[in-house]
């Protein structure tokens, strides 16, 4: 059973950081590119980072510079590194992979963990 689990989340200050951990299961994770998404109160999910297929990363422009991705093989883990905080980075955190085999999409997400920024 394929499943993403994500942690790491909490409460910072302004100018803090925080680093997300999403674990997933070996067969999502070798085949799947990964990234984070976010949902803030009214507002859609929007993307924040991800793995393309090929292996590169993206980065939305509101985050860039700012926060990092990894990943690490081993563990089955992608990692969301976020650094100089900012109250509008508040908002729930999804962990997402994505495929798409012979024009075929799947995907699948985290529960998600709440990130809040404030002082």
């Amino acid at each position: 059973q394929a499943t993403l689990v994500e942690s790491g989340g909490g409460l910072v200050q302004p100018g803090g950081s925080l680093r997300l951990s999403c674990a997933a299961s070996g067969s999502i994770f070798s085949t799947y590119a990964m990234g984070w998404y976010r949902q803030a109160p009214g507002k859609q999910r929007e993307l924040v980072s991800t793995f393309t297929t090929g292996g590169s990363t993206r980065y939305s422009d509101s985050v860039k510079g700012r926060f990092t991705i990894s990943r690490d093989n081993g563990k089955n883990t992608v990692y969301l590194q976020m650094n100089s905080l900012k109250p509008e980075d508040t908002a729930v955190y999804y962990c997402h992979a994505y495929r798409v085999v012979f024009g075929k999409s799947s995907d699948y997400w985290g529960q998600g963990t709440q990130v809040t920024v404030s002082s």
